[in-house]
């Protein structure tokens, strides 16, 4: 592994700190662990810690000795200062006379002495830095390192790969009774530099940064050099079928399979990040994978993220989707069976009250494919798939210097349903659309905008589609939550299709569809050239069927039902002169949103509209709006507000009735109105 320490980076860093008042020592602590937190293969999300010993001075100027230890919820790759919490280091030195020290009252200790008590919540392993006595201590979860320590063999591995420099410490779950044998295998072993725990990770430490940090990557090096030097090929390939199918093909099979059942029939959708190379084909493609899967997770951490580990599938056929969606129903039936025995037989050991976690993947490996993260959300679905790779990696190589084993399942259930980790699910609230993903067409224009910025604040995962790709993709920037823009043309059912097919490549699939692309066509009926009327009707008619067709596809794909929101117009129920071009077209499409509810009420497909006027939008431009006004000798302001509440409808109340409509789970081939009150357009 490659050095990255550069001395006059670091010398910088400690300069740039230091105007805002940080240390030096604590400045290159913040130094190290981005140099670490950079690299995937020693830490990824959240896993890992760094500390250093130093001297800090609380609210009232008093001086203390601290340790500055990596907090909760900061990223080792992009931490700052304020993410390593300073913590009084005697009373955390006491605790070492202690017999026993409960997790609960562990954490209370840690926050009891922070320095500024608005501080994240210290490292679980914090007292094992403490009780280390040098200045620095790293900590990793090296990819290379739990290659060695994976094993049954690990003791002798360790010996053959690091030499007699370590100290080794048995398997402990994180914690103080962790801490305590870790500080008791250093005090055997005075002179060692690093800390080797078995089926976790790595600890080195060292007087001053820059040591500290080359004893990780000369460990890790090590590491991978044993590897390299000693290991043989693991894996035998099978051979498999042609024509299969490609990911995008059986996504949504996957995404739908995979969705988290919740309160009966309901749903509880996932978002799916698909990641292929050469070492994950290598891997999925092995006639072992099956076996490598059911032996768990790298080091038990994963467990919070990728459970017990991988789901595996059988290869796709392209011309057999029904059979790979039947093999796919199955594979999560048994995985989520096993779950269920697992935690069962675990939680059964004593009489601890839990809550059971889903029973879903998170994980998924396809022969010929590749691997799936699931996740409620496109960042849990990233780490999922992060955590896949790296496992894969360490899985490998475990299995090329000996045999992939690593720690038990009884073993892995106390991590994964660890106090700690419980307490932290009664704040774990799901937003209304989490995990859904929503295509918006029109995107670019002010409804389609404020549609997209109104459903990723409620968790959904936005594909804003617009003629405009360079305007589609601005609203996707500023609706946040990982929306995607894409370029589309509705009229055009090659451009439809490729914009639903980003939405399976990104996210998976498609749950909520707002067709809203369209434009007013004027001129006298009587007199209405046929260009403009089929004009119309291509776009205020057949794109909305075109778009709605390519959705019912993938949905169905899913099996996890959907909706089908239209933007219909008062035009559809309430005509007005020289607009019968669009208004025929929107009562058609209106239509067309009920001949959907009742074809695919079946299939869980709810079809709804929504009935808007009078809104500032590109179908109703500033120019238009004017011109409507003068017609009817009133000001813009009255013509805009001339509904029964006297109140101008903006762009944010129609998204509010799209949002209200992707809700309402019991309700379909309904028409919502949103124009301040219309008693000629009110719907009987």
């Amino acid at each position: 592994m490659e050095n990255l320490w550069n001395d006059a980076a670091a010398k910088a860093a400690v300069e740039r700190y230091s105007a805002n008042g940080v240390n030096e020592d604590l400045a290159l602590c913040t130094y190290t662990t981005r140099l670490l937190g950079g690299e995937p293969r020693l830490v990824l999300h959240g896993g890992g810690n760094t500390s250093v010993k130093t001297e800090a001075r609380d609210l009232v100027g008093e001086r203390f000795d601290v340790l500055c230890v990596k907090g909760s919820g900061w990223d080792m790759a992009t931490i700052e200062p304020a993410g390593l919490p300073a913590v009084k280091l005697n009373p955390l030195l006491k605790a070492r006379a202690f017999d026993k020290l409960s997790d609960e009252d562990m954490v209370t200790l840690q926050r009891a002495n922070l320095i500024d008590p608005a501080s994240p919540n210290p490292s679980v392993e914090t007292l094992l830095h403490a009780f280390l006595p040098q200045k620095f201590v790293n900590h990793t979860h090296s990819t290379a390192v739990l290659a060695i320590v994976d094993q049954a063999e690990s003791r002798r591995l360790a010996d053959a790969a690091f030499g007699d420099r370590f100290a080794f410490v048995p398997y402990i779950m994180p914690g103080f009774a962790l801490a305590k044998a870790s500080a008791e295998a250093f005090e055997a072993k005075p002179d060692a530099d690093a800390l080797i725990l078995d089926k976790h990770g790595i600890f080195t430490f060292a007087e001053t940064a820059k040591e500290a940090y080359d004893l990780m990557i000369d460990y890790v090096s090590r590491a991978e050099d044993y590897v390299r030097r000693e290991g043989r090929p693991a894996f035998h390939s099978v051979s498999l079928p042609e024509g299969l199918a490609g990911p995008d093909m059986i996504a949504p099979i996957l995404r739908g399979a995979v969705a988290i059942r919740q309160k009966g029939k309901r749903f509880g959708r996932v978002v799916n990040d698909f990641r292929t190379s050469p070492a994950i084909m290598d891997f999925v493609n092995a006639a072992e994978l099956a076996d490598m899967a059911e032996r768990g997770v790298s080091t038990p951490d994963l467990s919070i993220r990728i459970k017990t580990g991988p789901m595996v599938l059988p290869a796709p056929l392209a011309d057999d989707l029904e059979g790979f969606k039947a093999a796919t129903t199955a594979a999560v039936e048994r995985y989520a069976e096993a779950y269920t025995r697992y935690f069962n037989e675990n939680n059964d050991r004593d009489d601890v009250d839990r809550t059971v976690l889903d029973a879903m993947p998170r994980l998924t490996l396809v022969p010929g494919v590749g691997l799936f993260g699931h996740g409620r959300s496109a960042k849990e679905a990233k780490i999922a798939a992060d955590l896949g790779e790296m496992w894969i990696e360490a899985a490998r190589d475990a299995e090329m210097v000996g045999r992939f084993a690593p720690v038990s399942r009884p073993e892995l259930f106390e991590l994964e349903y660890w106090s700690l980790e419980q307490a932290k699910l009664a704040g774990n609230k799901s937003k209304p659309l989490s995990g859904q993903v929503a295509l918006v067409t029109g995107g670019g224009g002010a409804i389609g905008a404020a549609v997209a910025r109104k459903f990723a604040a409620e968790g959904a995962h936005l594909v804003v589609a617009d003629l405009d790709g360079a305007r589609a993709k601005e609203v996707a920037r500023e609706a946040g939550n990982g929306a995607i823009g894409v370029a589309m043309d509705v009229t055009d059912p090659v451009s439809v299709k490729a914009g639903f097919a980003a939405a399976v490549s990104r996210f998976g699939g498609v749950d909520l569809v707002v067709s809203n692309a369209g434009a007013a066509f004027q001129g006298p009926i009587a007199t209405l050239d046929d260009v403009v009327l089929r004009r119309s009707f291509e776009l205020n008619f057949f794109a909305h069927q075109s778009v709605a067709q390519e959705a019912v596809r993938i949905m169905k794909a899913q099996g996890t039902g959907g909706a089908l929101l239209f933007n219909a117009s008062k035009q559809a129920v309430n005509p007005g002169a020289d607009f019968g071009a669009y208004g025929l077209a929107k009562a058609a499409t209106l239509f067309l949103s009920r001949q959907y509810a009742l074809e695919h009420g079946k299939d869980g497909i709810r079809s709804n509209a929504v009935n808007a006027d009078r809104i500032r939008s590109g179908l109703l431009d500033d120019a238009m709006i004017e011109s409507r006004a003068a017609a009817r000798g009133l000001s813009v302001e009255d013509y805009m507000g001339g509904n029964l509440l006297h109140r101008e409808v903006t762009a944010e109340d129609v998204a509010r009735a799209f949002f209200d409509l992707a809700c309402a789970e019991s309700t379909t081939a309904n028409v919502t109105t949103v124009d301040g009150g219309n008693i000629a357009a009110a719907l009987r």
